[in-house]
């Protein structure tokens, strides 16, 4: 390793020890050595820290601890006239730094100075990334949405050259954490300059103002391998080598160097993660501990990102289609307020549909956009509003009825990935918006067809051949289609609700999480969605068939072993199969016996109450206390990892209104607890649960947070309402 290198990382070192030690005496000083702290939402205290060494920070006292820890990575800087090797040294000091800065920016917090300000612009920066947010993109950062992260640090030379390598960025669909200056000046500032949107919709998250924000994405990453590997606390080279593995993340170091930034990127690299810098600095070629080069420099910023990923090994391929703007998920986020729109189709304002046909291979022209309307383009260059039907029909010789509708769900994402354009919902009640910006840069109303015509053969290549999509603009002929339409989703909707887990032999699993939980299997039925809630049995079904050899696969379900548990001897053998071992048996139906693996980013928690005979709902994003005496987040430690744990278990939300929710354990008379939000968010679907099942009012007798955060108070409450299960056998 470079002697420049290493000094600067081991002075850094040194110096955020110093300033570390400092800040901790003072806040001992002022709140005593007892004093609590959490960073926001998380159930892994200071994550670094209690990743690498199963130290839990709980306190100032336990900040003490944890500094002596980093105390005895600290090395003397290299002498001058001695050579000597000094890459060991170099990353020691780099994790000592970690962990210096992980202490630094929880006594920031303390001293109510995070999430950060920017004294220039005003800007409040995101801070620390929170459990949620981590398990909110868990389904991205395995289904190939997200194949990367790149961290930022410092600015580029100008502002269009920091938009450039953001939008190349994007359009590679790379997640971007902003930290740290160069020159007075920063990546987050050049951005808000040229008005881009920042935040976690649009894959920019910017996280401080200082190098030692950087931290934050580092944590970010550690706790994937918490959150998603269930590697266990204090396994560090387990650790290390997971970040390295499966978290593919590298740092673009823009402007000058300092010892701060040498030593924050030598922490880095212990965890996998190269550095790649747009100035002529010293270069580390050797490999060791990075998959390539471990610090890379490239001056032309129109090669840096290309660079950046030749470094890291990754293969990103985005298939992108013919339209005058910028195209991928990293765009779905944005906003088209209405000062900015040029454009828009439906809304309650208008008239709109989406409706895909299935159609014989000789009624389809394969590519072709056809607008039907009086006076289109006059009516589009005026801009403001105007009706919209999109008839997509589609030909195949592997193509079902049943995938009409997820085809339709997918038009969503097809034209939210267009920068500029801007959809919500779906069927009869699109709302869409076309930017200012978009029409100036040739946004057309064909380009809409050829979004979809390029983006269905993209995405259902496998049973999709042909592709033809018609435009209508004009009232009269969009609502006589529409009310076409409205006759086939409702018949599609009779016809997927007689679907049940008896009357089909064949589930699905999902693998997809694996590139994070090996062990993790999810098996999906039709009455039982994944946990995550991105994907039912007629998606899992629909991708078989577009690649037969991807992350959803069949599961016959073999000879019945327990029909009321919900197992099968084919799910079984899938699952040992498939889990390495790991995972033997399990019940579909239960959460007391061998219930289903979690990966992390499952929409909800299901955790039984003993003392009420019970069981309790959480969703992810709730931050508050629940009666088993734990939050969302200290829960999901213990259920995700891809471990089977009896009376706990992640599902994805609408599972809870399944005939199939629980049903060897009693079904929905079981929940005695859930969060308002949650209550709120199934309460039509989940009252005709109740009719069905004879309790009318079983709703109104199951207590959220407004009445108990505790079992005492909860049992109290059962008792006054007469809830059900206090009358039901015992769960064990």
């Amino acid at each position: 390793m470079s002697k420049i290198i290493a000094s600067a990382a081991i002075r850094a070192s040194h110096s955020l020890f110093r300033t570390a030690e400092e800040m901790l005496d003072k806040a001992i000083a002022e709140k005593g050595k007892d004093f609590v702290f959490e960073f926001p939402d998380t159930a892994f205290y200071l994550p670094l820290v209690y990743a690498m060494t199963a130290f839990p920070v709980k306190t100032l006292a336990d900040m003490k601890v944890a500094l002596e820890m980093a105390r005895e990575m600290l090395h003397e800087e290299p002498e001058e006239k001695l050579w000597k090797p000094y890459l060991g040294e170099a990353l020691d000091s780099g994790m000592a730094t970690l962990f210096c800065e992980e202490i630094i920016l929880a006594l920031r917090y303390i001293e109510g100075l995070e999430p950060d300000t920017d004294p220039e612009t005003g800007y409040v920066y995101n801070g620390f990334i929170t459990d949620t947010i981590q398990r909110n993109l868990g389904i991205q950062l395995v289904d190939g949405r997200m194949p990367g992260f790149a961290a930022i640090i410092g600015a580029a030379p100008d502002d269009e050259t920091a938009v450039k390598i953001v939008r190349e960025l994007q359009e590679k669909n790379i997640l971007i954490f902003l930290s740290g200056e160069s020159g007075g000046d920063s990546v987050t500032r050049q951005l808000l300059r040229k008005n881009v949107e920042l935040g976690w919709d649009t894959y920019i998250v910017p996280l401080g103002t200082k190098t030692e924000h950087t931290l934050y994405a580092l944590d970010w990453s550690i706790r994937a391998s918490l959150i998603f590997g269930g590697n266990k606390p204090g396994d560090y080279r387990a650790h290390l080598k997971y970040t390295k593995d499966r978290v593919f993340a590298f740092a673009l170091v823009l402007g000058e160097l300092d010892d701060v930034k040498w030593s924050t990127g030598a922490g880095a690299i212990n965890m996998g993660y190269p550095a790649i810098c747009d100035t002529d600095v010293p270069v580390i070629h050797p490999t060791g501990v990075c998959t390539y080069e471990h610090v890379e420099k490239e001056l032309d910023h129109g090669k840096i990102v290309q660079r950046a990923f030749e470094v890291r090994g990754l293969k990103v391929t985005v298939e992108k289609p013919p339209i005058p703007v910028s195209y991928g998920p990293a765009f779905e986020g944005e906003r088209i307020r209405k000062e900015d729109m040029f454009i828009e189709f439906g809304g309650n304002r208008t008239p709109a549909f989406e409706w895909v046909r299935t159609r014989e291979m000789e009624e389809v022209e394969d590519g072709k956009v056809v607008l039907v309307g009086t006076d289109i383009e006059e009516r589009y260059r005026a801009g403001g509003q105007m009706p919209l039907g999109i008839v997509i029909d589609v030909a195949g010789r592997k193509m079902q009825k049943d995938f009409e509708a997820i085809i339709e769900r997918k038009l969503h994402h097809n034209i939210n990935e267009a920068q500029g354009l801007w959809h919500m919902g779906q069927r009869d009640i699109v709302w869409m918006r076309i930017s200012k910006q978009a029409y100036k840069e040739g946004i057309t109303l064909e380009h809409i067809g050829t979004i979809h015509n390029t983006m269905t053969h993209n995405r259902f290549k496998a049973i999709v051949d042909k592709v033809q999509v018609t435009l209508y603009f004009d009232e009269k002929d969009v609502l006589e289609l529409q009310e076409q339409a409205r006759a086939v989703y409702r018949e599609r909707d009779h016809r997927l609700a007689g679907l049940t887990d008896e009357s089909v032999d064949t589930y699905y699993s999902c693998l997809l999480c694996q590139s994070f939980a090996p062990s993790h299997v999810c098996v999906i039925s039709p009455e039982r969605l994944g946990l995550c809630g991105a994907y039912n049995w007629l998606d899992t079904k629909a991708a078989f068939e577009i690649d037969p050899t991807g992350g959803n696969q069949p599961i016959k379900k073999g000879e019945v072993l327990d029909a009321r548990a919900g197992r099968w001897a084919g799910v079984d053998e899938y699952l040992k199969a498939n889990s390495a071992g790991a995972v033997e048996s399990l019940n579909l139906y239960t959460i007391m016996d061998n219930p289903m693996t979690s990966c992390g980013c499952f929409e909800c928690i299901v955790a039984i109450i003993p003392e009420a005979n019970g069981v309790m709902l959480v969703q992810r994003g709730h931050t508050g206390m629940t009666p088993v005496g734990m939050k969302f987040s200290t829960l999901a430690g213990t259920v995700g990892g891809g471990t089977q744990n009896p009376g706990f278990m992640g599902i994805g939300v609408n599972f809870i209104t399944s005939r199939k929710f629980l049903y060897a354990d009693g079904g929905i008379r079981r929940i005695v607890w859930m969060t308002k939000n949650l209550k709120e968010r199934i309460a039509e679907d989940f009252k005709k649960r109740c009719e069905e099942e004879g309790v009318p009012d079983l709703l109104d007798k199951i207590a959220d947070e407004t009445v108990a955060e505790d079992s005492e108070k909860l049992l109290e409450y059962l008792t006054s309402v007469g809830h059900p299960a206090l009358e039901m056998d015992p769960m064990f």
